[in-house]
């Protein structure tokens, strides 16, 4: 299936750039997974995966890109997300967050349960992350806090 110049194939294309898996020293491995979000104001950010064996600094490449995003411009809401090694997603599972990025997608943005993410590129797979985390404990939470920043 051939896709011409759509969203997920820039987003793709920026986010393999920074595919390059390496040792950063002997105790931190870096590059082997890469990301690019859009943003709601349709920017796209990147990043990538950080291992350290001391564990203070392990960060997945989707929370590195969300980081970039909130950095650079204040943003929260993420439209999509890419994610991958060595091949854009192919299904079963090779594209999604892990846990802690699906926790802490949910916390950064009401709107992100709306965020879609790769699947299958080819076959432009989409899953939102609201049906990854269909029953989330922060919900309540998250609404009172809206509310009373309103």
């Amino acid at each position: 299936m051939e896709h011409i110049n759509d969203i997920w194939q820039e987003m793709y294309e920026k986010a393999k750039r920074h595919y390059d898996p390496h040792y950063v020293s002997p105790f931190i491995y870096s590059n082997h997974v890469v990301a690019a979000i859009e943003a709601k104001n349709g920017k796209i950010y990147t990043g990538y995966c950080v291992e350290a064996t001391a564990g203070v600094f392990h960060l997945c490449a989707e929370r590195s890109a969300a980081f970039n995003m909130f950095q650079d411009s204040g943003q929260t809401a993420i439209k999509r997300i890419i994610a991958f090694r060595d091949q854009a997603p192919f299904g079963e599972g090779s594209g999604m967050p892990c846990g802690a990025c699906r926790e802490f997608l949910m916390q950064l943005s009401a709107d992100n349960v709306q965020t879609e993410i790769m699947l299958d590129f080819d076959k432009r797979e989409i899953i939102k992350l609201g049906e990854l985390m269909p029953y989330w404990w922060g919900a309540e939470r998250m609404q009172a806090g809206i509310d009373n920043l309103e």
